[in-house]
């Protein structure tokens, strides 16, 4: 029988204007504990951005995401304490409640024998 893994996942959102509470979901992090997994990944779907009123700059906020991406997998590039953080305290700060234009849902839980696949197809359901 294949083990199973306790997980929590939050969709990563884009806010384009925090006073109407509006977004769209650009990514996903997910992490498990006991498995010492974390992945994050992003996309910024233009076609869904054109769709929103927004005042943000496009690369400023893509060229966040990707800072999203580093610090989850605690990428030494970044420079930064939250990359050298554990992973679970590294998943409690990024999906940590913010007002801003880059944000993420409350955690769900879930097991999964396969965090990759589970990765795939909760990001392939919430962000494509």
């Amino acid at each position: 029988m294949q083990e199973k893994y306790l997980y929590e996942y939050a969709v990563i959102r884009v806010v384009p204007r925090v006073e109407r509470e509006e977004f769209f979901n650009v990514g996903l992090i997910l992490f498990s504990k006991r498995a010492k997994f974390i992945k994050a990944r992003t996309r910024l779907d233009t076609k869904k951005w054109d769709a929103f009123d927004t005042f943000l700059d496009k690369e400023w906020v893509a060229d966040h995401l990707k800072a999203f991406e580093k610090l989850a997998a605690g990428d030494p590039e970044c420079n930064s304490p939250v990359a050298q953080m554990e992973i679970p305290e590294r998943f409690r700060w990024l999906t940590a409640i913010r007002s801003a234009s880059i944000q993420t849902s409350r955690p769900h839980p879930g097991f999964s024998g396969d965090l990759e696949k589970t990765f795939e197809k909760l990001f392939e359901e919430l962000v494509l």
